[in-house]
């Protein structure tokens, strides 16, 4: 099935969502995502969590493009995908909502008990001593000791990158104040793993709904597909709203291709 018609009649049928979002949520608020309507790349593959550990010049390219890219996201608001799912939470159609972004924007827009699948952006963690600290104080750190990279402009990309080329070999890159560690976004990066209590928080919650709702996601990392996975190992149906092709096409009971944004608010209208 498709169409809003067929999405209005699933979420009749399964009141109670467990929704999973992706970066098709966020593109409406200028943050740019991975992947095109193919699932194919558009950019550069993100940089991987061993490179980023296991080189200095590494992490002073990614906090040189970072310190460019994060006021952007940090200035992001939320988009239309974004208030109308905290729309349908209050409504008490939403009994999960899981994302795979790391911008906090569902939380902009008033939604609640949000399971950051990813981590979020604007936390910094040590991955020595586990400490976390805000990103804006990490960001003031960073225009302090680097004023050459606070004064450039580029192009968006994914997560708070930036498209900048180097050299970046007298980035001076921060380092935790309470034990000098190796600081790090606390987010997921390519080739880490997501906590196993997070995880085991979002099948918890997927136990409990009536039906899956994917919203803005290609589900080609393994971390959100898995959950279509085990909902239709559980019997629970699936509902996709994207714009092209998702790896979850064959499990799906209905898919609407589209603007998020749009869709959901056709979903409110209906619904109401």
């Amino acid at each position: 099935m498709s169409g809003p018609a067929s999405l209005d009649a699933f979420v009749r049928s399964a009141p109670r969502l467990f929704v999973l979002t992706g970066a098709g949520c966020s593109t409406a608020a200028g943050i740019p995502d991975y992947r095109d309507e193919k699932g194919e790349w558009k950019h550069k593959p993100p940089v991987q969590f061993q490179e980023f550990i296991g080189s200095a010049a590494t992490r002073q390219r990614y906090w040189a493009r970072s310190l460019v890219g994060w006021a952007r996201v940090d200035a992001a608001r939320p988009s239309a995908a974004h208030t109308a799912l905290a729309s349908l939470q209050k409504s008490g159609a939403v009994g999960a909502l899981v994302t795979q972004n790391v911008d906090g924007l569902h939380q902009k827009a008033g939604s609640e008990a949000v399971i950051d699948l990813h981590g979020r952006l604007d936390t910094v963690k040590c991955l020595e001593c586990g400490a976390t600290v805000s990103r804006e104080g990490i960001q003031r750190e960073l225009v302090e000791r680097n004023p050459r990279f606070a004064r450039m402009n580029a192009a968006d990309a994914p997560d708070g990158d930036a498209q900048l080329n180097g050299p970046f070999d007298d980035v001076l890159v921060p380092a935790c104040a309470v034990c000098g560690g190796m600081l790090k976004p606390d987010v997921v990066f390519f080739g880490e793993n997501v906590p196993k209590a997070r995880v085991a928080d979002c099948y918890a919650a997927l136990a409990q709904s009536d039906g899956v709702l994917v919203v803005g996601s290609s589900l080609m990392v393994f971390s959100g597909y898995r959950f279509c996975l085990a909902a239709v190992e559980l019997g629970k149906p699936v509902a996709l709203v994207n714009k092209g092709r998702t790896r979850a096409d064959d499990l799906a009971h209905v898919k609407v291709e589209g603007d998020c944004g749009d869709v959901l608010h056709e979903l409110l209208r209906r619904l109401a």
